[in-house]
């Protein structure tokens, strides 16, 4: 079971780097070779203070310069990239060589960037195509080795249909709506997302558990503020749908129907 420990170490990293990614973009800073610094007062942070929860927890959740207290996102962040790399592996549904090594190493790539998605919608209320594209083409790319490999082109014909119709529905949502409804950003990811729900019926299935995620969510924020003009990112709850119907799609589907038969 070292693995699993690896790939949390690994995802601790990662996490660290995902919220310092996501600020330099929006900031139009050098991607890779920008220096991490503190919000408040911008200074350049050292080694000592970006080691993954530890330094947070150390500092006591406040910078080490002007001492002003540090946004819970930071360690959250990371705790959430580790642990879903870790369970990624523990619950992955398919043989770690092969075909199916490609594709674990194609998720956690895609975990990364859909965290990143996360962090910066949550932050900045937009879901930036630079970061969006790529996950597409990761996502077709992997659909298309799928296929090819195992001679069932099937495959690739079910993860498009799934595209259009989670692509289609937002489409038309946010036609209708104005985009207040729903962002163009999330349709875009809704190309990629569909992808890899892999058929039509997963892809519905991702759409209600998000819009069912966004009900639970929104119910005690009307409730508290008594007012229908609350703004929930929407791509951070499609992206917590996509893993769910990833893993537990199929058993969910099969679920409802021996529920209903």
């Amino acid at each position: 079971m070292i693995m699993p420990i690896i790939l949390f170490i690994l995802g601790l990293l990662l996490g660290s780097s995902i919220y310092a990614f996501a600020w330099r973009y929006h900031e139009h800073k050098d991607w890779l070779r920008g220096r991490s610094e503190c919000d408040y007062c911008h200074h350049v942070l050292s080694p000592m203070d970006l080691v993954p929860v530890f330094s947070w927890l150390t500092l006591g959740g406040k910078c080490r310069y002007c001492h002003k207290p540090l946004s819970w996102q930071y360690p959250l962040v990371e705790l959430a990239t580790a642990s879903l790399f870790s369970l990624s592996y523990i619950f992955w549904p398919f043989l770690f060589h092969g075909l199916g090594l490609f594709q674990f190493i194609c998720w956690l790539t895609l975990l990364t960037g859909f965290m990143t998605l996360v962090v910066y919608d949550l932050r900045w209320y937009t879901l930036p195509d630079k970061i969006v594209f790529p996950l597409t083409i990761i996502s077709l790319t992997q659909l298309i080795v799928v296929s090819l490999v195992s001679g069932d082109l099937g495959h690739l014909v079910e993860g498009l249909i799934g595209a259009v119709v989670i692509a289609g529905t937002f489409y038309i949502l946010f036609q209708l709506s104005g985009g207040k409804w729903i962002g163009g950003g999330d349709v875009k990811l809704a190309i990629c997302l569909g992808l890899i729900a892999g058929t039509p019926l997963r892809a519905v299935l991702l759409i209600f558990i998000a819009s069912l995620i966004g009900t639970i969510i929104a119910i005690p924020l009307l409730l508290r503020r008594r007012t229908i003009n609350i703004q929930i990112p929407f791509g951070p709850l499609l992206i917590l749908a996509t893993i769910i119907v990833f893993f537990a799609g199929n058993d969910l589907i099969s679920w409802y129907s021996r529920l209903i038969t």
